[in-house]
């Protein structure tokens, strides 16, 4: 899945694309609603020091790195890289 490029809150999600694993794990209707919460500065299940980390590369153009769940309890992982050119859905075994 890929998408021309997005801007949201303030930073650019470029190029969204997902990985083939988390295509055949995930359901679009999780995937679209984390990515929006991704885009909006949501960072979804990170540790504190995530988060700070996340609420600065916003201010200084680095990598981004949200962790969400599903219902069923797979996590996945959305990470907007520090040029802004791409946004990466994945599951975490996928990095």
């Amino acid at each position: 899945m890929s998408a021309e490029p997005v801007q949201c809150n303030g930073f650019a999600l470029g190029r969204t694309v997902i990985t083939r694993g988390a295509l055949d794990a995930l359901n679009g209707e999780d995937v679209h609603a984390s990515i929006a919460r991704h885009a909006s500065g949501d960072w979804g299940d990170v540790c504190p020091e995530d988060k700070q980390a996340n609420d600065d590369a916003l201010k200084v153009g680095a990598r981004l790195l949200s962790a969400y769940h599903t219902d069923s309890g797979q996590k996945f992982w959305i990470i907007t890289e520090a040029d802004r050119s791409a946004t990466t859905v994945l599951l975490p075994e996928e990095y």
